[in-house]
């Protein structure tokens, strides 16, 4: 079975077995961050164009063609399947497909190290907000059970053993405690995690203006080099 080249494989003359292939295939997991991948290729493209590093021409037909591909994939016309290797490659070789050589121009000045990152840290906080919503809602059950049981007597537990008698409220509002202390970890993760890693290539450069503002990053990371074999 024939199979489009991945990017590395440019000193070999066949293409990668099919057993190979679908062992060093990723796809299956990371097509999860389809959405995230795009958004940010999108930010990088708009970027790329404000600073003049292609046309604005340019920048508006790579996020054109970007917003297309996401429609393909959520309606099913785009499959993210294992011959592509993984989620990116997937997207850029149908960019290419869609607008030709321009395509490969949302490369410039990110490399895949940074590419990765980005996703990973826009789909995690994208998950740290759905799993605050969920401890809220959670919470909003226990104290209103709280309220609904306030007299409730219920017996207290101490390794196991029955100790002195609690309110079952009083046993409630503990475990609402418990979460809002969950939900403080998590906003601290989330400050964490919201911030540009651009740093994050095989040799230090970038371009000179930040794609935060078009993701909503608060900041962009600090370290002045930090690369790929220093993770």
């Amino acid at each position: 079975m024939a199979h489009q080249q991945p990017l590395w494989s440019g000193r070999f003359k066949e293409p990668l077995s099919e057993i190979a292939l679908k062992f060093s295939s990723s796809v299956d997991l990371d097509k999860q961050l389809y959405q995230e991948d795009i958004a940010g290729s999108i930010a990088h493209a708009e970027m790329l164009g404000a600073v003049k590093i292609i046309s604005l021409e340019e920048s508006r037909r790579i996020r054109t063609a970007l917003r297309a591909i996401a429609k393909e994939i959520d309606s099913g016309k785009l499959e993210l399947s294992w011959e592509k290797e993984d989620v990116h490659m997937a997207i850029e070789q149908r960019l290419i497909q869609k607008i030709g050589p321009m395509g490969g121009k949302l490369h410039t000045g990110r490399s895949r190290n940074d590419q990765v990152a980005l996703d990973e840290r826009l789909h995690l906080r994208g998950a740290i907000r759905e799993m605050q919503k969920l401890i809220l809602q959670l919470q909003r059950v226990l104290l209103f059970k709280a309220e609904k049981y306030f007299d409730t007597i219920m017996p207290g537990y101490t390794h196991l053993q029955r100790a002195q008698p609690v309110f079952l409220s009083h046993h409630l509002l503990a475990y609402t405690s418990m979460f809002e202390r969950d939900f403080e970890r998590l906003t601290d993760c989330y400050k964490r995690l919201n911030k540009l890693p651009l740093e994050r290539q095989r040799w230090p450069a970038r371009p000179s203006r930040s794609t935060g503002p078009w993701l909503h990053v608060s900041s962009d990371s600090t370290a002045s080099l930090r690369t790929a074999w220093m993770q």
